[in-house]
């Protein structure tokens, strides 16, 4: 992104933070932010503009582009949420300023969605005590109706293979290998990727059961407690929609999500509980056989995404030590998983 491109983006945001770009009603705005996206709460509803950037994994670098992968976040977060993802919306510039669901030529699109309230985000729940089995077994059932209308077959499959999880694992290893010794000690480091090693070779024969029985599927690919609201009903939302590579998968790996992410939180006993009532839901018993090789797999990149802090000059040294506790942490827990494949 050139400096210009960057000035560019700057303006869009502070335009965007003013009550006056929005239709009548709003009062003020907050803010939201991620590496690829910006949301922005007026009250009633939210606003989510993609950044126009360009990195390995999407590409929203054109308006087109950006358009396109609106209306696809749209698609696929309906598939849960069709109450609360309400339209692809322009955003227009006059002479008075940025108009969000302006008239005239869009310069770019956000996707417009219902605002539910932060506090009623299941991790915060999580912290507070608040999330019970009547939660857990909504979620478990929400899912497994959901993967069972998701989209398989053929342009699905493949992201189920042993060969597609084979690269991803060796790129895991690979974007990691810099920490072994430092922050991953050499034993752990060597014993997940021995673990993982000797599990997939030992094991062809059930990853390609899983792909005829039709368990590979298009599903949200984002699941964790981050990504859930509990109010009133269970809203998951977030779905992925820039990748296909993260959002297709066995349907054992996005339920190992957030069994992780519930481990991770010293919540075994909802975990246990979530993915006994999923597999009752499904009638999908290999989940099982499955469980431990794909929450290792989603530890492990939670290390590696969080590690990345540690190399990243805009980051300061308080986060950065946040960082690196968490990094060592997921790590630990990868290894847990390993041992028990």
């Amino acid at each position: 992104m050139t400096g210009e491109d960057r000035m560019a983006e700057f303006d869009m945001a502070e335009e965007l933070m003013k009550a006056e770009s929005y239709p009548r009603g709003v009062d003020s705005v907050s803010l939201i932010q991620t590496h690829i996206s910006w949301v922005f709460l007026t009250g009633k509803y939210c606003y989510k503009v993609k950044k126009p950037v360009d990195f390995e994994f999407l590409d929203f670098s054109t308006l087109e582009k950006r358009k396109f992968y609106c209306e696809e976040e749209l698609r696929v977060n309906r598939r849960l949420c069709p109450d609360i993802y309400v339209d692809v919306v322009p955003i227009t510039r006059d002479s008075g300023g940025l108009h969000v669901e302006g008239k005239g030529d869009a310069i770019d699109y956000a996707v417009k969605m219902v605002q539910l309230p932060q506090e009623r985000r299941m991790d915060l729940l999580l912290e507070e005590g608040k999330v019970d089995g009547d939660v857990i077994d909504e979620i478990s059932k929400t899912l497994a109706e959901f993967h069972g209308a998701a989209r398989t077959g053929e342009g699905i499959n493949t992201y189920g293979s042993l060969e597609t999880i084979k690269a991803n694992w060796s790129q895991n290893f690979e974007q990691t290998r810099n920490l072994r010794g430092s922050l991953i000690p050499e034993d752990l480091f060597d014993s997940i990727e021995k673990a993982v090693g000797e599990f997939m070779q030992g094991n062809s024969k059930m990853f390609n059961e899983r792909i005829k029985s039709n368990r590979i599927r298009e599903c949200h690919g984002d699941v964790h407690s981050g990504n859930i609201f509990v109010d009133g009903r269970i809203y998951i939302f977030d779905a992925i929609e820039f990748n296909p590579a993260f959002s297709c998968s066995d349907t054992a790996a996005e339920i190992a999500f957030l069994g992780m992410d519930l481990d991770f939180k010293e919540r075994k006993d909802l975990s246990e509980s979530f993915v006994d009532g999923y597999v009752e839901c499904s009638r999908d018993g290999g989940v099982h056989d499955l469980l431990n090789f794909y929450k290792c797999y989603r530890a492990y990149v939670r290390a590696k995404v969080i590690g990345f802090k540690l190399f990243d000059a805009g980051v300061g040294q308080e986060e950065k030590g946040e960082a690196e506790r968490l990094c060592k942490e997921y790590f630990s827990l990868a290894q847990e998983y390993a041992v028990n494949f």
